[in-house]
């Protein structure tokens, strides 16, 4: 089940929240994790017990680890324990074919005989709460926050339906006091539905339209595909994933306010960055805090000698690459952000903080579309062929396909991604100090503005064809 889908949108999402405003307080939470749970098996079936056993195992982690003496060789022995079965869980269901694959060109190499391993199933949301169980374990490690005593409400903080799938990843910490008590105003829904609308219309008027023509591109023989289209291509690829990705946090977060938590923005205008250390503190931003607070600065940040600081940021880049998947196109993607990153710690970032802004801005985007093409290739070989299509500066007749797959939905989609995708922030708060007058029109204008979406949306939606969410395969 996925958020874009008239089963969630006119018979889940209805039925829940009316469930829900009829609850007794003291059953709400049985109510959500009930429905997130029954919202997980909607589309995993079997594979919901792996959700329950991750419950099951973290709970008994986290009390015990809580029960140890901080810093003695138990409370060691637990913590690393909990944090490698839960690690073994990800790796046994996200790596083991692509291990196993590359353990097979070894073999090969040695005239051995190969390994056989049928195709493992990688159930939906895996990397994104398994993330938030170790975080859950370690902050318990670090007495930054006390075990959950009752397993239902942990179950609740792991299988949340509206951040299950695909994030932002939360940490316990920051949503505990609402999992124990929680009230739901009005003006806290309303936001959170308008906040929902938005996401929605950024995944089905913007990123489903842009990807249509991004899988046209990516699809036909390279060799036909002249270097502007090629570029072409990879720009509508940036805001498909941003669109899509963001769209999807934008709805998790309405969803997380319509019951009464508030999740931590995700996305903070990651195109208008000026460098990629810029860019990651605004691209998937729960992601890059996690592997910030959970390896990097463990691993000794930028505290110790620069060298050990660059080897740092390599490693959580490359780790960071392997977690976004099974595949060495994203261990290269990753690969290829730590290098950059050092590069700009190395003295590009003083020289990039004296170019005029608009060549800081091309720089940023320069690195990531060309990173992006590793993210969105089928394999190392096509990245490299796209790669060098993009710069052999080959101009030719643009394929019919792709003309024929561009119209005006394409046309108006493309428009409406690169406005969006700057912080408009500013004019909207202009209009809102203009005084009472320019405060109601502002206010007018954005409750049509999300009604249109809200129309529009699904007006698509009832004539796509299924199109789920990129990060849904992480």
């Amino acid at each position: 089940m996925v958020f874009s889908s008239p089963i969630f949108l006119f018979y889940f999402l209805p039925t829940l929240i009316a469930l829900y405003f009829i609850t007794p307080r003291a059953a709400k939470n049985v109510l959500l994790l009930a429905a997130s749970l029954l919202f997980y098996a909607w589309g995993e079936g079997f594979y919901v017990l792996l959700m329950l056993f991750s419950i099951a195992l973290n709970y008994i982690a986290g009390l015990f680890i809580e029960r140890s003496s901080h810093g003695s060789q138990t409370a060691k022995l637990a913590i690393g324990v909990g944090v490698a079965l839960n690690l073994g869980i990800l790796v046994s269901f996200k790596y083991a074919n692509f291990l196993v694959d590359n353990i097979n060109v070894v073999l090969s190499f040695l005239s051995l005989a190969e390994w056989n391993l049928q195709p493992v199933h990688l159930p939906l949301g895996i990397s994104f709460f398994t993330f938030q169980a170790i975080s859950y374990l370690i902050d318990i490690y670090r007495r930054e926050i006390t075990a959950q005593q009752n397993p239902l409400n942990l179950g609740l903080y792991i299988a949340l339906f509206p951040q299950l799938i695909a994030g932002p990843i939360v940490r316990y910490q920051s949503i505990a006091k609402e999992i124990a008590q929680r009230q739901v105003s009005s003006s806290l829904f309303i936001s959170g539905a308008e906040r929902f609308v938005l996401g929605l219309s950024k995944k089905m008027l913007i990123a489903n339209p842009l990807g249509a023509v991004v899988d046209v591109i990516f699809s036909a023989p390279i060799e036909t595909i002249p270097t502007h289209i090629a570029w072409f291509g990879i720009l509508l690829y940036a805001l498909q994933i941003f669109f899509d990705f963001s769209g999807y946090s934008d709805m998790a977060i309405g969803l997380g306010r319509m019951f009464g938590f508030r999740f931590l923005e995700n996305f903070n205008f990651p195109y208008i960055a000026r460098s990629l250390q810029d860019f990651w503190r605004r691209w998937h931003i729960s992601l890059s805090t996690w592997f910030r607070d959970y390896l990097y600065i463990p691993l000794g940040g930028n505290r110790g000698s620069p060298v050990r600081t660059y080897l740092n940021l390599c490693l959580v880049f490359l780790l960071c690459g392997v977690w976004h998947g099974a595949s060495w196109n994203f261990v290269v993607w990753g690969g290829f952000h730590g290098l950059v990153l050092v590069i700009e710690r190395l003295g590009l970032s003083k020289l990039l903080a004296r170019l005029w802004q608009p060549l800081q801005h091309v720089y940023l985007l320069l690195v990531v579309l060309i990173s992006w093409v590793f993210f969105r290739a089928e394999d190392l070989s096509s990245a490299n062929d796209y790669l060098r299509r993009m710069f052999d500066f080959e101009f030719g007749a643009v394929p019919f396909e792709v003309i024929d797959a561009i119209n005006i939905e394409v046309v108006l989609a493309l428009i409406a991604g690169l406005i969006f995708s700057l912080n408009l922030t500013q004019i909207r708060q202009r209009m809102v100090m203009g005084g009472t007058q320019a405060v109601w029109l502002s206010r007018t204008a954005y409750f049509l503005c999300v009604s249109t979406c809200l129309l529009l949306s699904v007006m698509q939606l009832a004539v796509s064809t299924h199109n789920p969410f990129i990060y849904f395969r992480f």
